[in-house]
């Protein structure tokens, strides 16, 4: 028997068409078929190689099989959210990774929900395509990055697409990419494991500092990673707060009110962190998240979300309820 609902995994199609705008040196992506798995090609450099259960539902539907659960709520690979594109060429390839996981959903519904990509470096444009993937209703809600461009989603600018996603009760879902510090990093292959969490919780810092989650109290937003390194800092900026300094004059209300407003996944592969981070944020608002397929992937979400000792219905939660809330998944 399956359950659960795994909101953090990843999608890569199968193939991108031809790039068809004018650029010189767009960074348009293709696919390198090598067996089982692809070489995603940009610049004419091996990004990533993924396997294909990228892409795959029946794989993947075989896969949740063994893991044990239900459902699994699909998100592009953050790399292709491409920000770093014209508005004309990043809205083009979103739309083309778009169309590609909500065929994904209609194939499967009992089993996937979409969520898309927006060219957030045009606020104007991104907030077309919310209200064309809310006209649609394929898709459940769409992934943004943590920053565009090196600007934190916090920033004024992004407010009026913040204000479209709570009008259209459309949910969003937020990943860390190309991260800050990474610079600082001593190693190859440390993204991930080691500049994610701080780049995630700098985003959720600066939708409480900047006034966004003050300003648009019923917009529904996740955070990947467990939220990274919030769980701590929350403690430091509320410290701040209380004592008065600058922080009061930003926000009205404690920044924690603001952090349990938001969500979290369960992508911690601890069960004392992420009990941490149920403590701090709420039961209500933390759901399974996996990664899934990529390397770092959490194998057994469900056994850590067990090994905390719950009562049932907490666990209910965690596992599903939360998720389904987020979502809309009935």
């Amino acid at each position: 028997m399956t359950r659960g609902i795994d909101m953090h995994t990843h999608f890569v199609p199968k193939s991108f068409p031809a790039y068809a705008g004018g650029e010189t040196a767009c960074p348009w992506p293709s696919m390198q078929i090598e067996g089982g798995n692809a070489n995603v090609i940009i610049n004419g450099v091996n990004y990533r190689t993924v396997p294909d259960t990228s892409w795959d539902g029946a794989k993947r539907t075989a896969e949740m099989d063994a893991s044990g659960l239900r459902r699994q709520v699909v998100s592009p690979m953050p790399e292709l959210l491409s920000y770093w594109m014209t508005p004309r060429d990043g809205a083009a390839l979103v739309g083309h990774v778009n169309e590609e996981i909500a065929a994904l959903s209609d194939a499967h519904p009992d089993r996937f929900s979409g969520i898309g990509g927006v060219p957030l470096q045009d606020v104007d444009l991104a907030i077309r395509a919310l209200e064309e993937i809310r006209a649609t209703g394929r898709l459940a809600g769409v992934e943004i990055a943590t920053h565009v461009n090196g600007t934190s989603i916090g920033d004024p600018r992004f407010e009026p697409f913040f204000a479209a996603a709570e009008r259209l009760d459309l949910p969003i879902f937020v990943h860390g990419l190309r991260p800050a510090g990474a610079d600082r990093l001593i190693g190859r292959g440390l993204d991930q494991t080691v500049a994610f969490p701080g780049d995630v919780a700098l985003a959720i810092a600066s939708m409480i500092t900047g006034g966004t989650m003050e300003a648009h109290p019923a917009l529904k937003i996740a955070f990947s990673h467990g939220g990274g390194a919030m769980a701590i800092l929350v403690a430091r900026m509320e410290q701040g707060w209380n004592t008065g300094g600058t922080i009061r004059d930003m926000i009205p209300q404690p920044p924690s009110v603001y952090a349990r407003r938001m969500y979290y996944d369960s992508a911690l592969y601890s069960t004392p962190v992420l009990r941490l981070v149920v403590d701090t944020f709420g039961v209500d608002r933390v759901m399974i998240g996996t990664d899934y397929p990529f390397g770092i992937m959490d194998t057994d979400p469900l056994g850590t979300i067990d090994a905390l000792g719950l009562d049932a219905a907490s666990t209910a939660l965690l596992v599903e309820g939360n998720a389904r809330r987020f979502f809309g998944i009935e």
